[in-house]
């Protein structure tokens, strides 16, 4: 006889402010079981060094945790001024130093205008950019020679775009610093970028995520938060949940009936007269219920699903 599934069919979006010290996939595990949850998936890791928004998908959210890898993200940063490590960050060996310069903010402007929108970046060596299946970090600490991984992150070589760079404070070897990012885009790299720009070099020493997608500072809650809801049972635990429609981007919505609907979560295309769309949210609404089913598209005058949710029409 078939086993079934180890867990509570809990669904929605955990805003999580990741500690400093824990990887993302030791958050993740940690509200798997405090939910007792089924299924669960973060949205982009960040390193353990690293704090801030880390949205965990439970259940039929995780079908749409892709999109949200995707998302643009925000960050507030420090960068250390006249150093340079092996990982970019402080987790790292010292390989380079130099005399900080004197510079003005007018100076500081000048440079960061200079990465602000569409920027060529090179991964840093210390990354989750994989050869043949092992993450470039994991090379790099099993002795990989720096030659190597520099040429397997060279060919990784990409075009990211900085929405915003700013700077928040800036003190005698440190800035910090506010940027809003495409899909992608390495902070370390960056702030490496701006040291040399500087002509010092530069590591990032914090890092702060503020923004995933439609999930922002204001919406997180700690793993303390999350362990004192479990004592007090389910309903405290998933008030804690954002529903998972607020994971989809602002696409354009079709309102679905239930025969409609039920065509729909068969996988079969419903005739619409509405104009062709590559990505849609499905809905089905009858009276003033809705529900949501999922994501899909409109061509040659149909509405045909690619992504849905497993729901029971009411």
């Amino acid at each position: 006889m078939a086993r079934g599934k180890k867990g509570r069919a809990v669904s929605g979006i955990l805003v999580i402010n990741k500690p400093l010290g824990l990887s993302s996939n030791q958050v993740l595990q940690r509200v798997k079981f405090l939910f007792g949850a089924q299924k669960a998936g973060h949205t982009g890791a960040l390193d353990p060094l690293a704090t801030g928004v880390l949205p965990i998908c439970l259940g039929e959210a995780t079908k749409f945790s892709q999109l949200l890898l995707e998302s643009d993200k925000g960050y507030d940063t420090t960068a250390l001024l006249g150093e340079i490590r092996s990982s970019g960050d402080g987790e790292g060996d010292v390989i380079a130093t130099a005399d900080v310069p004197p510079l003005t903010a007018a100076e500081v402007e000048a440079i960061l205008a200079r990465f602000r929108g569409e920027v060529e970046q090179v991964p840093p060596m210390f990354s989750a950019l994989k050869l043949d299946g092992k993450p470039l970090y994991e090379l790099a600490r099993q002795g990989m020679s720096e030659e190597e991984i520099r040429a397997v992150a060279e060919k990784k070589r990409r075009i990211i775009t900085i929405h915003e760079l700013l700077l928040l404070e800036q003190r005698a070897t440190e800035l910090d610093l506010s940027v809003r990012c495409s899909k992608g885009t390495y902070i370390r790299t960056l702030v490496e970028d701006i040291g040399q720009a500087v002509g010092c070099g530069a590591y990032v020493s914090k890092l702060h995520r503020t923004l995933c997608g439609p999930y922002h500072a204001a919406q997180m809650v700690t793993l303390e938060q999350v362990q004192e809801a479990a004592e007090q049972g389910h309903d405290a635990l998933d008030a804690l949940l954002l529903p998972t429609e607020t994971a989809l981007p602002d696409w354009p919505e079709v309102a679905l009936t239930l025969a409609e609907a039920d065509k729909i979560l068969h996988g079969q295309p419903v005739s619409t007269g509405l104009p062709a769309c590559p990505s849609v949210q499905l809905w089905a609404v009858e009276s003033d219920v809705r529900q949501l089913l999922g994501i899909g598209r409109i061509e040659n005058g149909k509405v045909k699903p690619q992504r849905l949710l497993q729901v029971t029409l009411s």
